[in-house]
């Protein structure tokens, strides 16, 4: 378990998503380590074997403390169950504190509980010292200078002018194939902590907005349904945005839109640019 936590974190503090860092070896993490190896022209295998390992160093310690905050505790409100209720709230943000650290530090939450075995999570104080892996991105000063969406793999990646890979990040598709745009797209608009239209002719499926009739507004939040970031691109009604469970992405497909971790979607958001190309791929 922790030669996987510690590679996790190493790849991601390359901005290598393994997805959700949950210390345990699925398909995300094998793509991610394939990427790396590609990366030191190591033999692609995904495996995380001897010399992987020996490239894939970390500089500083593996977890860190987060203290908890009065703002944090003051912050949190639950989520409506309807869409109604949603577009009533002040904000959409998180529910707990145990929600927040774990996209603070990329991790599923399940991990989080695991560092963290004595806290009461339903009675948390402000001061409570919390341990989490330690991940940042690296500095986005630079802009990427295009896109490519793997379809069938699920996965992002952003390339600078040299075609040297900025980024590795695990992504939802749509369910429907033929909501599955293959091709060159642009990006048209990049909108950070975005709010959200509910439209209920996008969504058939949900008697509650068959009833009501008209579009709704969500607010800005990590519960919103596009995340923390939207780049909305030139095929009317597609963008890459992020989402409010981030351990699902690359896991369940989405009505078309390419989905991907809250804190991938802010990073992505940072390095896009108006006109930057987007290839999809099969």
């Amino acid at each position: 378990m922790h030669d996987i936590f510690e590679a996790q974190v190493a790849l991601a503090r390359r901005a290598i998503s393994p997805g959700s860092i949950d210390a345990a070896i699925g398909s995300q993490t094998h793509s991610a380590i394939s990427v790396f190896q590609e990366t030191q022209n190591l033999p692609s295998t995904g495996e995380l074997d001897a010399a992987t390992r020996a490239q894939l160093t970390l500089d500083s310690p593996i977890v860190t403390n987060y203290v908890v905050t009065t703002n944090d505790l003051d912050d949190l409100q639950p989520v409506g169950k309807t869409w109604l209720a949603k577009s009533e709230q002040s904000s959409l943000a998180y529910e707990t504190e145990l929600q927040l650290v774990a996209e603070k530090s990329h991790s599923h939450p399940l991990l989080i509980q695991r560092l963290n075995p004595s806290v009461n999570w339903a009675n948390l104080a402000a001061g409570t010292v919390l341990k989490i892996p330690d991940v940042n991105y690296p500095d986005s000063d630079a802009k990427a200078a295009f896109v490519v969406i793997h379809l069938t793999d699920r996965y992002l990646e952003a390339f600078d002018d040299q075609t040297n890979l900025l980024l590795h990040f695990p992504c939802s598709i749509a369910a429907k194939v033929e909501k599955r745009p293959v091709g060159e797209l642009h990006v048209v608009i990049v909108i950070q902590n975005p709010n959200y239209t509910v439209d209920p002719d996008l969504f058939p499926e949900s008697d509650e907005l068959q009833v009501i009739g008209h579009k709704l507004i969500l607010p800005p939040g990590p519960k919103n349904p596009v995340g923390v970031a939207w780049v909305g691109l030139d095929k009317p009604g597609y963008g890459i945005h992020g989402t409010p469970v981030p351990e699902q992405v690359g896991r369940t497909e989405s009505h078309g839109c390419f989905r991907l971790a809250n804190w991938d979607a802010e990073y992505l958001s940072q390095i896009v640019w108006v006109g930057m190309p987007v290839e999809v791929e099969l």
